[in-house]
């Protein structure tokens, strides 16, 4: 087992749903092998309330959740700290995204926006969709030989999940 923790960074522009789904399911199945974050381009400000009310509901911590901009993870004065670096949205993918120190694995696990539907019930059953979907991935992720692989191959296998874990 890796002696410390992989960092991991979901990206999203406004950083309110797809992104924080994914930091709290990754920080709540990762075993303490992870430390999930999140962060966004053009942060909203503000977690959408349906992301929250949906993990909240499947079990996941919802305390410290915050939109925040990834100048925070971004730049020369950041920690040194970043294993992987996923984007969520297709918008993050298509950014100029800041140099993250470290040089993390990058892969795009790009997901329809739930926060997209105007109708409660519509809305709440998107976010449920969007749990599950990337649920789905992160336990590919959580479940690869992280310690086994050489970087190219790790790279390669998280680049794949998008495909192997949309269903």
């Amino acid at each position: 087992m890796n002696a410390k923790p992989y960092h991991v960074l979901f990206l999203c522009t406004a950083n309110s749903a797809r992104s924080i789904l994914a930091e709290a399911v990754l920080n709540g199945l990762g075993d303490g092998r992870f430390i999930a974050h999140s962060a966004g381009s053009m942060p909203r400000g503000r977690v959408h309330p349906m992301a929250l009310t949906v993990l909240a509901a499947n079990g996941y911590a919802v305390a410290g959740l915050r939109s925040k901009s990834w100048d925070e993870f971004g730049g020369a004065d950041a920690p040194v700290m970043m294993d992987f670096v996923f984007t969520v949205c297709d918008n993050a993918a298509n950014e100029l995204c800041p140099i993250w120190p470290g040089q993390p694995i990058s892969a795009h696990w790009g997901m329809a926006d739930p926060a997209a539907d105007a109708d409660e019930a519509q809305c709440r059953k998107a976010f449920e969709t969007a749990l599950l979907q990337i649920s789905r991935r992160i336990r590919l992720f959580a479940d690869l030989p992280h310690t086994q692989l050489e970087r190219t191959a790790l790279a390669a296998a998280v680049r794949a999940i998008a495909a192997n874990g949309a269903n």
